[in-house]
């Protein structure tokens, strides 16, 4: 194959992962873009950049098999090289050179700089908070600290993704006001826990402060907070939560159990009675806030008899959502020594009857919402319907509004007033008031 001078080529970065894999492939492709390098989006490019995941079984298949069909394309010729970055590589890199030694070259989570060089790129430091976004122009993530401290037993985040560092608050009003100059509306605060937000640089939990500087950035209409942790969670948000109209209230505070003896295991910091009163101390303080967890099923110890405790907690506590995935038995995890004594098939029918019941609670959360006007933001038009989320949605996971297109016009991007008039279990129908 014919090869391009380096100037020329093209490059095309796939990203597998979470919301924070999403930013640091935009940074990657805004560093690209400002050494004038051409990023594509295609299934092909001259140069393929994946961005791995290494969290648990199904997405480091995922990442396993989508580094083999580039590997394979590579060696019929449609591509020129392929590069692999990302949890995977940062936790497995002596494994994949050992296993798929066709790929050019593995980096870690911290390698952006080699990388950039190898892509024939320089690291520019000047160029705080410049991206180029993959999200809808609407909203974008804003990723406040990178790593994680907590010493969850069955988490390797911390393996790959090493200590929490917090991006000083100054840096991210700068990122934020670009954003909003491009017309951004809505920030989602992320991180592996924002709770720990500014403990390491400023000594204190700052998550607050940052707050206040954000909704003061004009154009900015909604910020969503996502995981949160739930052992240290600073009181002063609730308050800023209640009291800040562009502050969304929900949040996203992954709890993972609430037997005590399971969390103890899972080194959470807290119990069944603990966890409770944090509830409780969210709907005093903000009655009207959205509360997403996520739950594991299947950690090692979990008897029928924790499970149901679990699960009737589900039903009492009736989170607005809610997901819930089975337990990876991962190694160098402090867990891993444990016995993974939990089958498999069991675990996979104890999150379905978890969502079965978070579907029933959900699709009355929604009844009661028919008949009330919320304030939308619309993200698409999918068929004969814009598809737009309240404030209690986040995108991509939470409930969505739909509202027909045969004789309404909604422009992608913008705010609506919508009366509910029908609701399913994660979808509201409504109408333009």
């Amino acid at each position: 194959m014919r090869t391009k001078s380096v100037g020329k080529k093209k490059i095309n970065i796939v990203t597998l992962g979470c919301s924070k894999n999403v930013y640091d492939s935009e940074v990657l492709m805004g560093q690209l873009q400002a050494n004038g390098k051409e990023v594509v989006h295609e299934d092909r490019g001259d140069i393929v950049v994946i961005n791995t995941c290494g969290f648990i079984d199904n997405a480091k298949e995922e990442s396993i098999n989508t580094i083999l069909d580039f590997v394979e394309a590579k060696n019929r010729g449609e591509v020129e090289k392929v590069f692999v970055t990302g949890c995977l590589s940062e936790r497995y890199k002596p494994d994949l050179i050992r296993e798929i030694p066709d790929v050019d070259q593995y980096f870690g989570t911290r390698d952006l700089p080699i990388l950039l060089k190898q892509l024939g790129a320089d690291y520019k430091h000047e160029l705080i908070g410049e991206r180029m976004t993959t999200t809808p122009k609407h909203y974008a993530y804003l990723k406040i600290a990178e790593g994680c401290d907590r010493p969850c037993s069955f988490c390797a985040i911390p393996l790959m993704r090493g200590k929490n560092v917090s991006t000083p608050i100054e840096n991210l009003v700068i990122e934020a006001e670009k954003l909003a100059k491009k017309g951004v509306k809505e920030l989602i605060l992320i991180a592996q826990d924002l709770t720990y937000y500014g403990l390491d640089i400023y000594k204190k939990r700052a998550l607050g402060d940052l707050l206040l500087r954000l909704v003061k950035v004009e154009g900015i209409e909604w910020i969503r907070l996502h995981y949160a942790f739930p052992t240290g969670f600073p009181e002063d948000v609730l308050e800023i939560i209640k009291n800040e109209p562009k502050v969304c209230n929900y949040i996203d505070i992954p709890l993972q159990h609430i037997n005590s003896e399971i969390l103890k295991a899972m080194k959470r910091g807290t119990s069944h009675e603990k966890t409770n009163a944090l509830l409780d101390k969210f709907r005093e303080k903000v009655p009207d806030m959205a509360i997403r967890t996520t739950l594991i099923v299947g950690f090692p110890g979990e008897t029928e008899e924790r499970f149901q405790e679990m699960k009737e907690w589900v039903r009492t506590q009736r989170f607005d959502r809610l997901g819930c995935f089975t337990y990876s038995h991962e190694e160098n995890t402090t867990a891993f020594v444990l016995e993974d004594d939990v089958p498999q098939e069991v675990k996979e029918a104890r999150v379905e009857e978890i969502m079965e019941l978070q579907s029933q609670i959900s699709w009355e959360k929604n009844q009661e919402k028919i008949g009330k006007t919320f304030r939308c933001i619309f993200d698409r038009k999918e068929g004969n319907y814009f598809v737009g989320r309240t404030e209690f949605d986040s995108p991509d996971v939470d409930n969505t509004v739909l509202v027909s297109a045969e004789n309404t016009y909604l422009s992608v991007g913008e705010f609506a007033d919508i009366k509910i008039t029908s609701a399913e279990e994660f979808d509201l129908y409504g109408e333009l008031v």
